[in-house]
């Protein structure tokens, strides 16, 4: 275990004593400190070289950091330097906006989960941009893009587009965020038709920005939990027929039964960590039945361990991301997934 490693558990009681997004912006600021100091480096763990080449990308392992834990793409180098494989940022939409009212982002310590609504709060893709542009890291970066909370959903292609063609130039690939339960009628761009114009809009200018920057950057889209077998299938049958590149199964979930009786299990927005792992596996299981196999699945959802990790990839999943895992196991976590590749 390394210095980096024992120090968490010191910090984290005192972490846990600010709310919870106070602890999380300190959290990413000291990260990006302590980056520029070079004291992660000095720190970290040395990763486990294993190369995994997916969507014709090399990523240096095949752990990532899901979105949402770094909304502006301001500490990529940070991230990369504990030791993983691909950092995904934002969501980010093409204004910047605040996101829901606060509080909105709660953990729930007795079932190492959090609830979230925050809201797609990000400071606009531009910003973000610039930051990646400058950007000094091996590892992959991703940038999962959302619509502003103003656009109707009969407009979002609009704000998708503008997302994909500002960030082509510095992403290694694309997300389309679809399943966020926290900005009102995004979820609906899931329904087969919806997500038919969306996806096939998206890929059509995919392939003529291919053509203007001489590369490739892989399109992938991120799906609910909460999908039912119909869904499910439908999703797959458009996916493939608009031979995707990835999909990242899952996002968080609405649902509370697994953190029923809890004081804020009334809290609405999107629940994380363990509670949405068995849930996310079966979609992502699902998935891997349906699609063709050169679509690959991320798996992202509950992961606080490196068995929770080889269950995502023994059910499909070529890539696995953490997010809730990090705030309750620490960089740890990071080490005893990679451990199990």
């Amino acid at each position: 275990m390394t210095w980096l490693e024992r120090l968490y558990p010191v910090l984290k009681p005192w972490l846990f004593r600010l709310d919870a997004e106070s602890a999380h912006t300190l959290t990413v600021k000291m990260m990006v400190i302590s980056h520029k100091l070079g004291l992660i480096q000095s720190v970290a763990p040395a990763a486990p070289r294993a190369p995994v080449e997916c969507m014709g990308l090399s990523f240096p392992n095949r752990l990532g950091l899901a979105a949402g834990m770094d909304k502006s793409a301001s500490a990529v180098e940070a991230w990369a330097a504990l030791g993983l494989g691909h950092v995904e940022v934002g969501t980010l939409t093409p204004r910047p906006q605040p996101g829901n009212a606060k509080p909105r982002l709660f953990r729930l310590p007795e079932h190492d989960a959090l609830i979230n609504r925050m809201g797609f709060n990000n400071p606009g893709i531009h910003s973000a941009v610039k930051r990646l542009e400058k950007r000094r890291t091996k590892a992959v970066v991703g940038v999962n893009i959302g619509k502003n909370f103003d656009t109707a959903n009969d407009a979002a292609v609009n704000d998708y587009l503008y997302c994909l063609k500002a960030a082509y130039p510095v992403a290694d690939y694309v997300t389309v965020n679809i399943s966020s339960p926290n900005t009102k009628g995004l979820r609906d761009l899931q329904a087969e038709e919806a997500v038919r114009g969306l996806i096939g809009a998206l890929k059509k200018e995919q392939a003529s920005l291919q053509q203007e920057h001489g590369k490739k950057v892989p399109l992938l889209v991120k799906i609910a939990p909460d999908l039912n077998d119909m869904q499910i299938e439908a999703l797959a049958r458009v996916f493939n027929e608009m031979a995707l590149d990835g999909v990242i199964a899952t996002n968080t979930t609405i649902d509370r039964e697994a953190v029923a009786g809890h004081a804020l299990a009334g809290e609405t927005g999107g629940l994380s960590g363990a509670p949405v792992r068995e849930r996310s596996t079966l979609v992502l299981q699902a998935f891997r039945m349906l699609l063709a196999e050169r679509i690959p699945l991320i798996g992202v959802g509950g992961i606080l361990s490196g068995d929770d990790a080889r269950e995502k990839r023994r059910k499909g999943a070529e890539l696995v991301q953490i997010y809730s895992g990090l705030v309750f196991r620490g960089p740890a976590l990071i080490r005893e997934v990679l451990a199990v590749d």
